[in-house]
């Protein structure tokens, strides 16, 4: 290994001991309630895992009215990007799951003449109930309607429409936090002590940090993949010059001291997950060949490792990218949609060989959704839009949330196609807070825009 590839390696494996992100502090924004959670608080295990959509997901060309005149509003309204029925795969709703505006809904099928699976796994989930749709999500601070997103001071998150503050406040969710903290991070720091002496922290993070694990003091493990980056210089010389850098106690700059702390705690990290992945059986279950099906393959293969690795309670980080459609759009987005949907049934069955396909939830997430209208072959950055809630304890099956209006300069039209969210953030993530373990006094203190919104719990969790 060369000194330019050892320095490259070691940064990734700094990465991995979330270095960059865990801000060490004596003022727990969670305080006294921390107190309430420990080694016994549970007797089971579960794990959250994140799929952000990054770019912003097309949710009105993935979930799509299926005949008559709601077709019809979305064809008209769609234009260019408008979905022929016969791309199309029906969803049939569990007895009365069906959507609130009573249309019939499909999903995008993703078949062509290369792709012939697309996003049936998908379809099989929804209508086998292990699959939910979450209808029109967003970021939102409080209830927002037409007149209310005109008004001169109307609250608002920060920055609508932009990719960078979308999403990030989509996985942070709150505006007042300087250290922008993930929601998930903050679950982590309530709940960290439930995991006991855990190898390993209870946020992981697969190929990059993420911004949903970002926590006070709980540091999320960056894992790649293919397993953990080990620091192993093949050179002696270079093993003990690293083994004198990183030495306790034998840096004279605090900042020193503290990357020196952060490569020990990544090795140390490093070889516990590696020591656990080695004691797992090799999963029978097939993952598509894409970044995503690995990552998730990845995610599997960890959370068989739960028991090695003391953990009852997991939060898990993935990413897909390339949904700023502004551009081909019907080229590239079936393509994207087949991807999602075929790594996400593969990992729903690889929880069922494990075993735990009632412990384990996985939700996507997005940036925000794309306008309504068209551009000629793409779309731009919008607002609301659909996602999916997949695992053995969702009520799936089921439409979740009110269905908007998809007619041109409908009551639920921002303006230029932008779909104003009628479900926020907040009770999506708080749905998810109270199944995972997190007392309902508690949740206000990882959502605090919660209280604002009427109905808590949206239902889809058993």
């Amino acid at each position: 290994m060369d000194r330019r590839n050892f320095l490259r390696q070691s940064l990734k494996a700094a990465l991995g001991g979330a270095a960059a992100y865990a801000t060490p502090s004596g003022l727990n924004l969670l305080g006294a309630a921390i107190n309430s959670y420990g080694p016994g608080s549970f007797n089971d295990y579960k794990a959250l895992v994140m799929v952000f959509l990054n770019g912003g997901n097309d949710g009105f060309n993935t979930v799509v009215p299926l005949e008559g005149a709601s077709y019809d509003r979305y064809a008209a309204a769609r234009a260019t990007l408008a979905l022929p029925q016969s791309q199309l795969l029906a969803l049939t709703p569990q007895a009365g799951g069906g959507a609130s505006d009573g249309a019939r809904y499909g999903l995008q099928s993703g078949i062509d003449a290369v792709e012939t699976v697309g996003t049936r796994g998908l379809q099989r989930l929804f209508d086998e109930g292990r699959a939910a749709i979450l209808g029109n999500v967003g970021a939102l601070i409080r209830p927002t309607g037409k007149d209310d997103y005109a008004r001169p001071g109307a609250s608002l998150p920060p920055q609508l429409y932009s990719h960078i503050d979308q999403s990030q406040y989509w996985q942070i969710s709150r505006a007042d936090d300087p250290r922008k903290l993930g929601w998930g991070g903050r679950i982590a720091d309530l709940l960290n002590p439930v995991n006991g002496g855990a190898a390993l922290p209870m946020t992981i993070s697969i190929n990059s940090a993420s911004t949903l694990a970002r926590a006070a003091d709980v540091g999320q493990y960056v894992l790649h993949q293919t397993g953990p980056l080990l620091l192993q210089p093949d050179d002696a010389g270079l093993r003990a010059t690293l083994q004198a850098l990183v030495e306790a106690d034998r840096q004279g700059h605090v900042l020193e001291r503290g990357y020196a702390g952060a490569l020990r705690r990544a090795d140390a990290n490093g070889r516990a997950i590696a020591q656990a992945l080695a004691g797992v059986q090799e999963l029978g279950t097939p993952f598509p060949a894409t970044d995503l099906g690995g990552a998730l393959r990845m995610v599997a293969r960890t959370i068989a490792a739960r028991t090695a690795l003391g953990h009852r309670r997991q939060i898990y980080s993935v990413s897909l990218g390339g949904f700023d459609t502004h551009d081909d759009q019907l080229i590239d987005h079936p393509v994207l949609l087949s991807t999602l949907a075929q790594a996400l049934t593969a990992f729903y069955d690889a929880t069922v060989e494990l075993g735990v396909a009632n412990a384990v939830t996985a939700f996507t997430g997005s940036d925000f959704g794309r306008t309504l209208s068209s551009n000629g072959d793409g779309s731009d950055h919008g607002w609301g839009s659909h996602h999916f809630v997949v695992g053995g304890a969702v009520r799936g099956g089921r439409f979740y949330g009110r269905m908007p209006d998809l007619s041109a300069d409908s009551a639920d039209d921002a303006g230029q196609g932008r779909i104003i969210p009628t479900t926020s953030v907040d009770q999506y993530a708080g749905t998810l807070a109270r199944w995972f373990g997190v007392a309902d006094e508690d949740i206000d203190l990882i959502l605090p825009n919660l209280r604002n919104f009427p109905l808590r719990n949206l239902g889809f969790m058993g």
